[in-house]
């Protein structure tokens, strides 16, 4: 049985973020880094530090906002940019999808949404129906697929730091966990809660947040969902929380899964 490793990380800018990506592909030899808010036009994309370090890169991005790209060990087969949908021009930057040995796999870098009540509230829902409508032109939810990325939503009262003050905001918003829940009812699974179901238990600590870190004050808004071929198939995910600890970090980490594929 062969591993495959997939890991998940918002840079807040790949740039800035480089010597860090590469240290922990150095470390950790994931098969694929999906990579959010690289915040860089394409014409700029490191590709050739990357490479150097034994990763092909794929990417679409826009320069100074959102941004996402796949870091894969092996060549990426049947790339795809953007929902292709047509329901807005220009599209902005925020997924790509490709196959890894095989195995499709949608980078996403959902919209934040700002606050609720909002233009870009209203933006963020509507972008995740055409999310859903994405996964059902493209994919079956009875054949392997992994969704991964920033999704800018806490799932449940355990993937934030405070439910009760949280309740109704971005990002933990009851319109939000309805869209979700049509996304996971379409066919997938929470790999990392399949495997840790403790609370506290975060991807993402807000910078403005004073001792967010070192309090532990988090939100897990970062995931890797499988359908039920590969959730089946899935041996273990965790959280390393190391590189949020070293100097001039991203507000988020790494989240690795590991499947057993045949």
């Amino acid at each position: 049985m062969e591993k495959l490793k997939i890991a998940t990380f918002n840079a807040n800018s790949i740039r800035a973020r480089q010597g860090i990506i590469l240290d922990w592909l150095a470390a950790e030899s994931p098969d694929v880094l999906c990579v959010q808010e690289t915040k860089v036009q394409d014409a700029d994309f490191p590709s050739d530090a990357y490479r150097a370090a034994g990763y092909a890169s794929a990417f679409i991005g826009q320069k100074s906002y959102n941004g996402v790209a796949m870091l894969s060990r092996a060549p990426l087969d049947n790339v795809m940019r953007g929902l292709g949908d047509g329901a807005e021009e220009p599209e902005q930057a925020r997924l790509i999808a490709g196959a890894c040995r095989g195995v499709p796999i949608v980078n996403t870098y959902v919209p934040q949404g700002f606050e609720p009540g909002t233009d870009k509230f209203t933006y963020k829902l509507e972008w995740l129906q055409r999310l859903e409508s994405f996964f059902t032109k493209h994919f079956s939810p009875d054949k392997p697929l992994i969704w991964t990325g920033d999704f800018n939503i806490a799932p449940a009262p355990q993937d934030v730091y405070d439910p009760d003050k949280m309740r109704g905001s971005c990002g933990f918003h009851p319109d939000e966990h309805a869209a979700l829940e049509r996304l996971r009812a379409w066919g997938f699974t929470d790999i990392f809660r399949k495997f840790v179901p403790e609370a506290q238990q975060y991807t993402f600590w807000d910078y403005r947040l004073r001792g967010g870190l070192s309090r532990n004050l988090g939100w897990r808004i970062d995931h890797i969902w499988a359908t039920a071929p590969l959730a089946e198939q899935a041996a273990r995910a965790w959280i390393d929380t190391a590189p949020r600890k070293l100097e001039k970090p991203s507000d988020h980490t790494f989240l690795i899964a590991e499947f057993d594929i045949g």
